[in-house]
Formats: structure tokens, C-alpha cells, sequence
């Protein structure tokens, strides 16, 4: 997943940088809310990691202008433990989840899979695709019952493609749910991952629309 981490205290956005990226996740990282609407209104994210405690701009205020926009991303709110009252209230305008501070982060990371889940109408943990059948809390993929090694970004580029089954991902789309802001890019990077995925499991997995981007097709309805 591409996370956006909004925190202003220095220390716990580290420690959840470092956690996210560890579990292998992209990780942007923003220390005010002024920033934070910048970042979801040009970028696609998987996830927002959101405290409501921050400069410039509250998270309330943030959430409230993604959800009036019409900005999907789910939301994972950060609160104090006796903020009760300010949980409603983010849970009413358009949170999909929330931790107290201080929190575990085996449980950050178990809930922003299940955000994710959620978000792709994804009932179980693996997404099964014909013979593929894919783990993301593992980093495993297996086709026909054995394993097949993948790196970091095809893992990403497949999970990604899979949760979007039958519609096509813009070149734009895919590079941003592979890469944060201060990663360098090859210009080929995403035709080298598409190449590869294609030569370790088979060439009409991944689609080129021309002009636009990759897609994995439907797979056809049983009678």
C-alpha cells in the first residue's frame, strides 16, 4: 500500500515511517493539515494515517474537505484515549477507523489491512485470482499451489492491478501507488515491473492499453 502519514509530533511520525516502511509499504509523510490536503487532492494514496491535533489545519477540518470533495481514500484517525467525543465526531465525518494514542503497531498495521480489504470489496485476507491466490499481510504469491518470489514492486504492482480487476490503471496511477515523493524513479521502472510479472507468471496477465496504461481483464463468469 502507499500510506500518507499526517503528524506533527516528530518522533511518532518516525517510529510509524519506520514501522509502515518495514512492513514494506510507501510511505509520504506530512507535518501539518494545510500540507495533508495538498497531498490527497493531487496523489492517490491507499490509506490516510490521520491525527487531529495539527497545525495550519485540524484533521477534523481536513477529513471533512476530503469527504465534501468526494476523496474515498479511507481514513485510519490517531486520537487521544480519553477523546471520545472527538472519535464520534471523526467516525461521523467520514473516518473509517480509529486508534488511541499510544497504540501497538501490530494493530496499525492489521487495521490499515483491513481498510484495505474493505475499500476493494475484499471479504478475506487473500485475493484469488483464477489460479493466483495472493497474501498481502505475508508478501506471498502462489500459482498452482507453489510459491513464486517476487520483488518489493512486483508484488505492489500485481496487489495493485488485482484490486482492480477488468479496469484499466493509468501508467500515472500505478507509478504513484509504487513510489513516494522522494523516491527515483526510472522512466521504464513500470514497463521493467510489467515485463517481469508477465515472464514469472504468464504474458495476458497484465494487459497494455495502449496510450494509457495496464489492466488484468475480468476473468469470465462460470455458468
Amino acid at each position: 500500500m502507499r500510506i500518507l502519514i499526517v503528524e506533527d509530533d516528530v518522533l511518532l511520525g518516525e517510529g510509524l515511517c519506520t514501522a509502515l516502511k518495514r512492513a514494506e509499504h510507501v510511505v509520504d509523510w506530512v507535518r501539518d493539515g494545510q500540507s495533508a490536503w495538498h497531498a490527497v487532492r493531487a496523489e492517490a494514496f491507499d490509506a490516510v494515517v490521520l491525527d487531529l491535533g495539527l497545525p495550519q489545519r485540524d484533521g477534523i477540518e481536513v477529513l471533512t474537505q476530503m469527504r465534501a470533495q468526494k476523496i474515498a481514500t479511507p481514513v485510519l484517525v490517531l486520537t487521544a484515549r480519553d477523546g471520545a467525543k472527538e472519535r464520534v465526531r471523526a467516525l461521523d465525518l467520514g473516518a473509517d477507523d480509529y486508534l488511541g494514542k499510544p497504540f501497538d503497531r501490530d494493530e496499525l498495521l492489521a487495521r490499515l489491512r483491513a481498510l484495505h480489504r474493505r475499500a476493494h470489496g475484499h471479504a478475506q485476507p487473500a485475493i484469488e485470482y483464477g489460479e493466483l491466490r495472493l497474501l498481502p499481510e505475508s508478501r506471498e504469491l502462489r500459482l498452482r499451489g507453489q510459491p513464486v518470489d517476487l520483488t518489493r514492486r512486483e508484488f505492489m504492482l500485481l496487489s495493485y492491478l488485482l484490486d482492480n480487476v477488468g479496469r484499466v490503471a493509468t501508467r500515472s496511477a500505478a507509478a504513484q501507488h509504487l513510489y513516494g515523493w522522494n523516491e527515483d524513479v526510472d522512466s521504464n521502472a513500470l514497463e521493467v515491473h510489467v515485463h517481469s510479472l508477465r515472464k514469472k507468471l504468464w504474458p495476458e496477465l497484465i494487459r497494455t492499453v495502449r496510450g494509457v496504461g495496464y489492466m488484468v481483464p475480468a476473468l469470465p463468469v462460470e455458468p
